[in-house]
């Protein structure tokens, strides 16, 4: 029956054979990550680079559902070098939450897997592999050397309890050995006047629904530094703040990352916030990194026909256009991941060699790599067209020509 049904219908008899078929490699993956008294040495690895503070090497996050496998994060290697800023971009959807919460191991599970790839933790003396840790050596790590800001303030907090009273759990279970309860609180009040909350007693006394948007954002930043973490990631930090307050928590992370000499992986979607924070851009796009630099390969010389179609869509002060540009046709089915380059049948620049297998990563320069074919025969990237006009014009006024055999013109993927 399921045969003669439009395409994406799942008959029940298919859906339950897809459903047993997730929980034997859930049920495998789950009984390794749930044992007992593993030994350090299997989990214990060497990092590339000293000077990184974690590297994402190859990194596969599965979600198993009963319509299919979901590739989240398909093959992502990167790296957030001590003491810096890297900016994650990209669309709704394309992986970025996933990969963070891949190295926090806190993924929605049986269903979220990481089945492939190393997640290598800097721990200064000695380096982990996140990816093959058991989960419960995973709680010394989580707050102590990572913490996550959490994307909705509004929801972060848990709105029974107090706002003392939850962050003086975070200090209990992760640094309060030896601390008594005043020695505690103090802290508290401490990393709340920290994060510019100026009646930090008041607030102490709080439920969370007494505060506006930005405080409880404020609240969030000061848990997730409680204990000094090396790396700190920002989800969406400021996506329901007003600009005005958006301003001020974007300062006041980098002031906090240089006071405590962390790093901070942040993820957005406003390529404002990326100028501004970042010192090193990765551009993912359906579960892959299609482009990755520093904040001035990426912003002055995109290369991957997404990244400039982003830089395109974004509004320029001082410039007026009837419409902003808009990347065309929508990302294709994650359970039915094309066998080619993902962008393809979005891209306004195709050439002939798109139609083949899913493109290598090029390096541009020392730091800036791109994923597309446009570059295998060492073609230049071309300038970022203003903003409101198409990228395929951009690429005619460049004088480069599509590839013989596209049957293209710069026009429509």
């Amino acid at each position: 029956m399921a045969k003669k049904k439009p395409e994406g219908y799942l008959s029940g008899r298919e859906s339950r054979r897809i459903s047993r078929a997730n929980r034997k490699i859930t049920n495998e993956l789950e009984k390794k990550r749930k044992r007992k008294n593993v030994p350090e040495s299997e989990y214990l690895t060497v990092m590339h680079d000293p000077q990184n503070a974690v590297e994402f090497d190859n990194l596969h996050t599965y979600f198993f559902t009963d319509a299919g496998t979901v590739k989240s994060v398909d093959g992502v290697s990167f790296e957030v070098p001590i003491g810096k800023t890297v900016g994650v971009v990209g669309e709704s959807g394309c992986g970025k939450s996933v990969t963070s919460l891949s190295l926090m191991q806190l993924l929605q599970r049986p269903q979220g897997q990481i089945v492939e790839g190393e997640i290598r933790l800097n721990l200064g003396s000695k380096a982990y592999d996140v990816a093959k840790m058991p989960y419960e050596k995973l709680q010394n790590l989580r707050g102590n050397f990572v913490s996550m800001i959490f994307q909705e303030p509004m929801t972060s907090l848990n709105p029974v309890f107090r706002i003392g009273d939850q962050l003086n759990e975070v200090i209990e279970l992760h640094d309060g050995e030896g601390k008594s309860r005043d020695a505690v609180k103090a802290r508290t009040i401490e990393l709340l006047e920290m994060v510019g909350i100026a009646n930090s007693e008041g607030v102490y006394q709080m439920y969370p629904h007494e505060l506006s948007g930005g405080m409880r954002q404020r609240v969030c930043i000061a848990m997730a530094l409680a204990c000094s973490p090396k790396i700190i990631i920002a989800d969406e930090p400021t996506t329901a703040l007003d600009v005005t307050i958006q301003a001020q928590v974007l300062d006041l992370l980098r002031n906090l990352k240089n006071k405590i000499n962390s790093s901070i992986m942040f993820i957005t979607h406003d390529l404002g916030v990326i100028a501004e924070m970042a010192d090193y851009v990765v551009v993912m796009y359906a579960g892959r990194i299609v482009e990755k630099g520093t904040a001035e390969d990426i912003f002055y010389h995109p290369a991957h026909p997404y990244t400039i179609g982003l830089m395109a869509s974004k509004p320029v002060v001082g410039k007026q256009v009837d419409k902003l540009y808009s990347i065309p046709g929508k990302v294709p089915n994650p359970i039915n991941m094309p066998d080619y380059c993902y962008f393809k049948d979005r891209c306004e620049m195709c050439v002939g060699r798109c139609s083949g297998e899913y493109p290598g990563e090029i390096s541009l320069s020392a730091t800036h790599k791109v994923s597309c074919y446009r570059y295998y025969d060492g073609e230049k990237p071309e300038k970022v067209p203003p903003a409101g006009q198409n990228p395929a014009d951009a690429g005619r006024a460049a004088g480069r020509k599509p590839e013989a055999g596209t049957g293209r013109k710069g026009g429509k993927a």
